[in-house]
């Protein structure tokens, strides 16, 4: 990386955060998050742009973690044909599993767990990776945030009808829906539904601070879902018997009950070491200028150009 001027994309559902790195500048900036119904190039390519227009600064290389990059989008040569005209003379692109791993483990192995509004998990051995889950909302994300925020539905529902407890989310559920009866129609016409969900896991966490059972229960439950993809994760991996440190990172942690019940399921295992993020998303972004190629990670990175 050195000599070069890199812009980085760390690019979720909820936010997009930027980092320009040349030399001893450094500057961040935030965008809105990708839509995932819209071609994903073009959204990142104006990411660049309006960076550039910003800062005042033309990168020589761009890199990007994305939530959700599949096969088909990832191109980073077409990456690189939108955005060579400001600069860019190389592009990588990654899975944000990828970056995100890099951002808090580095390039050692162990596995990494992020879960915000949806989540995966990835180990990486000695010369092997492993992507656990991050299969999106509809048919995976066990124990993101949208996870949680649909347990806590369906247990508020469950409370109004008469077939479960009763919950203090009932009445965070009538705040938004007054009409509990009309709840899923609305919520099934909003095009943020996603999101709206999601964002129930912070009343979750609150509620299972505040000993709500319901809550307590969901949290418990989404803490053995994550950790039982990271004993997955590490048992691909790992080439032996030794320790890998294990990183927990996103927005559902920041939930007591959840990272309690969490790291007791972790330390229940003898191989398993939870150990604090050294960064974030964004730093594994800038990390991947300079991935070593030869790097277990390196076989799930796009390039193009001068990357």
């Amino acid at each position: 990386m050195t000599g070069r001027t890199v812009l980085a994309v760390d690019a979720g559902q909820s936010g997009m955060k930027v980092r320009i790195e040349a030399g001893e500048r450094r500057e961040e900036f935030e965008f809105g998050g990708i839509h995932t119904g819209t071609d994903l190039l073009p959204q990142l390519a104006q990411v660049v742009r309006d960076t550039v227009a910003r800062s005042g600064v033309a990168p020589d290389l761009v890199t990007a973690g994305v939530s959700g990059l599949t096969d088909r989008e990832a191109d980073a040569g077409a990456l690189l044909g939108l955005v060579e005209a400001h600069g860019a003379q190389g592009v990588v692109l990654a899975h944000d599993s990828t970056t995100s791993f890099l951002g808090a483990l580095g390039d050692r192995p162990g596995v990494v767990v992020a879960s915000g509004t949806g989540v995966v998990t990835l180990g990486v051995g000695a010369t092997t990776t492993a992507r656990v889950d991050g299969w999106g909302w509809i048919m995976g994300d066990a124990g993101s945030g949208y996870w949680i925020g649909r347990e806590a539905l369906d247990a508020v529902m469950r409370a109004f009808d008469g077939r479960g407890p009763a919950t203090t989310l009932t009445e965070v559920a009538r705040g938004l829906w007054p009409d509990l009866t009309q709840a899923y129609i609305e919520l099934q016409a909003n095009h943020d539904r996603v999101r709206v969900v999601a964002s129930l896991a912070r009343d979750v966490a609150a509620a299972a601070g505040a000993e709500d059972a319901v809550a307590l229960d969901i949290s418990a439950r989404a803490a053995a879902e994550l950790a039982h993809s990271v004993r997955t994760a590490a048992s691909t991996v790992r080439s032996n018997e030794t320790e890998l440190p294990v990183c927990a990172i996103g927005g559902v942690f920041s939930s007591a009950p959840l990272r309690t019940a969490f790291a007791r399921e972790v330390d229940a295992d003898a191989h398993l070491r939870l150990v604090d993020p050294g960064g974030v998303g964004i730093d594994g972004a800038l990390a991947l200028a300079s991935l070593d190629p030869r790097h277990p990670l390196g076989a799930v990175v796009h390039r193009a150009g001068a990357a």
